[in-house]
């Protein structure tokens, strides 16, 4: 009963995507978040791997302000914070040449923990001239590479970066984006196609991403940061979502990645079937049919799983607040007599051809579901000596 389906058929993805989003409580922007979701995914699948999608190559930034409807999907990078403003710094650069550093830009600590005793002027004057000579001569190296956008890890030992070595980066027109996370590190690298550079020594022009533009935008009450037109850009996409107040953002990004789980299922495995209970009863119909053929013990088992089936169609009835057992019994009647794609609709309050009404699921769902829940079974029947059932 499963339909075959091709990933150029896009109308078909972003139906099954729509019937993941219906159930939440952002079904109204379906028509938005879903081809939203359908095109992320495509955007990520590798020709040398077709059916393997990882969703961690999809990232997805929150921002509050606007509403669902202003969520946009940006081919480039994102960033939920601004540009480094300290000594007027430069908050837009087109042609960046970006660099993604994990080393501090700031004056060296002692490995241990001590004191330095300064008992005259002079030598303070030595340590802060030091200072100064050590972080030129970082930056010198940063710029003689052409770098003018730099993306700085977030560090827990000393301060990434201070107002002094903020103030040089200002002078040297590079703009600055401090605090990147660490987890994001390989997001950001794979995006730009470029390194992480983990010393001033390893600073190379070949290490470099390249974008035409790094600009900082403003959005509703705060600012982020944005990368277009990166060149040889990775696999990976970037959805911005937004939302009037954090319950409607956290909802927002849950059942956005539910459409996405239900995309990368069907990139795996190319099938829709129809939901509303159909697949389950036609299911719990054949395996019936077939307990009448196999004898004794077998038979007893197989009839016993069919049945089993039945609760999926019973619980959607009788949470749609229909009559279960009138309504599984016509179900049941109606793929006797070979509707097979016949199923619930809760809208209507009876059974329709819930193909037509576009209520699809990919053929994934429905089979791990039933294997899983197979398997679990088979786990406790083998340990029962040490399940105790009471």
């Amino acid at each position: 009963m499963a339909v075959p389906l091709e990933l150029s058929d896009r109308e078909s993805l972003i139906k099954s995507a729509s019937t993941s989003l219906n159930s939440k409580v952002v079904s109204q922007y379906s028509t938005l978040l879903a081809p939203l979701a359908v095109d992320s995914v495509l955007s990520v699948v590798d020709p040398a791997k077709p059916d393997m999608v990882d969703l961690r190559d999809i990232k997805i930034v929150k921002k509050l302000g606007g509403t669902v409807d202003d969520t946009q999907l940006v081919k480039g990078l994102v960033f939920d914070k601004k540009a480094s403003h300290a000594a007027g710094g430069p908050t837009r650069m087109e042609n960046a040449k970006i660099a993604v550093i994990q080393f501090q830009i700031s004056p060296p600590k002692t490995d241990i923990e001590q004191s330095i005793v300064v008992s005259d002027y002079t030598q303070m004057d030595r340590i802060l001239k030091e200072e100064r000579n050590y972080i030129l001569g970082m930056i010198k190296k940063i710029k003689a590479t052409g770098c003018n956008v730099l993306l700085i890890q977030k560090s827990i030992l000393r301060d990434a970066v201070t107002d002094l070595s903020l103030h040089y980066l200002a002078k040297a027109k590079i703009m600055v984006v401090k605090d990147v996370e660490r987890e994001d590190i390989e997001f950001i690298t794979k995006t730009l196609n470029c390194l992480p550079i983990a010393n001033i020594e390893h600073f190379r022009v070949e290490k470099l991403g390249h974008a035409d533009l790094v600009e900082e935008v403003s959005l509703g009450d705060g600012k982020i940061v944005k990368v277009t037109g990166i060149k040889d850009m990775g696999r990976t996409a970037t959805v911005l979502v937004r939302g009037s107040n954090q319950l409607v953002l956290d909802e927002a990004e849950r059942s956005l990645h539910d459409a996405l789980c239900v995309v990368r299922c069907l990139v795996s495995k190319r099938f829709l079937i129809a939901g509303g209970g159909a697949p389950e009863i036609e299911l719990s119909r054949q395996l019936g049919a077939w307990s009448k053929v196999l004898h004794g013990m077998e038979g007893y088992c197989v009839r016993s799983f069919a049945e089993a089936l039945e609760v999926v169609p019973y619980t959607l009835a009788e949470n749609a607040g229909l009559n279960p057992i009138a309504i599984v019994t016509e179900l049941r009647n109606r793929h006797a007599q070979g509707e097979i794609n016949a199923g619930i609709n809760v809208r209507k309050g009876q059974i329709t051809n819930i193909l037509e009404e576009n209520v699809v699921q990919p053929l994934l769902v429905s089979t791990s579901a039933i294997t899983l829940a197979t398997e679990c079974v088979r786990m406790i029947l083998k340990i029962d000596d040490i399940v105790n059932v009471r």
